[in-house]
């Protein structure tokens, strides 16, 4: 017979965590050794009884899931998230603190088992609506930030003053100049330095042109 996987269920309000426990208690490869009401229960359970995998919820008093996360996984435990929240913080903020995996409570009992199985596995498990919105924001392009150094040269640029010009302002050399403007016209794609300054203005990156 194939060893249970051991786990613990960790949610501060108790009818949910008493749900999935219900939902658990007849699955003959699952074992639940123990619940806890918020992180730091949760790290004191794990040190003690070394569980495969916590079902974790976020939002906790005393200390939150984040927190939680990471010394769980510093004792050996994977990560289940197991919550209501799907925004994109909650969901980055969870597997940068190492979560393995992360559901959202109208999983199914199937989907949750299987979710558990994996998990001990060491494979990634994500419900089908946080993936999307991880594709998503992995496509999403970052927005384009320019250095105090670069707005200054930019906002000369919008001034009308020539690269030699700019380099007196800011006593720089002007091939200082050109370097700085390189980098500005890469960052906002664009070929030109009347095109700069317009895409960095409609941008909200030039905050003004004469200060």
């Amino acid at each position: 017979m194939t060893e249970k996987l051991r786990i613990i269920v960790v949610d501060d309000h108790t009818v949910m965590r008493a749900g999935v426990v219900a939902l658990l208690a007849a699955e003959p490869t699952i074992e639940i050794v123990g619940e806890a009401d918020d992180g730091r229960e949760a790290i004191a359970l794990a040190a003690r009884l070394r569980p495969d995998v916590a079902l974790l919820d976020l939002r906790m008093p005393v200390m939150d899931g984040v927190a939680a996360t990471a010394e769980l996984g510093r004792l050996g435990t994977r990560v289940l998230v197991l919550t209501t929240y799907d925004t994109d913080t909650e969901i980055e903020r969870a597997i940068e603190a190492g979560a393995i995996g992360y559901l959202l409570k109208d999983t199914t009992r199937d989907q949750l088992v299987e979710a558990i199985r994996s998990a001990a596995r060491g494979e990634t498990v994500l419900a089908p609506r946080v993936a999307e919105k991880l594709v998503a924001r992995m496509r999403r392009p970052e927005p384009a930030t320019l250095t105090a150094r670069e707005i200054d040269v930019l906002r000369a640029v919008a001034d009308g003053l020539s690269n030699t010009e700019i380099g007196r302002r800011l006593v720089i050399a002007e091939a200082t100049v050109k370097t700085h403007l390189l980098r500005v016209f890469a960052k906002l794609d664009v070929g030109d330095r009347t095109r700069a300054v317009v895409v960095a203005m409609d941008l909200g990156l030039l905050p003004g042109r004469n200060g």
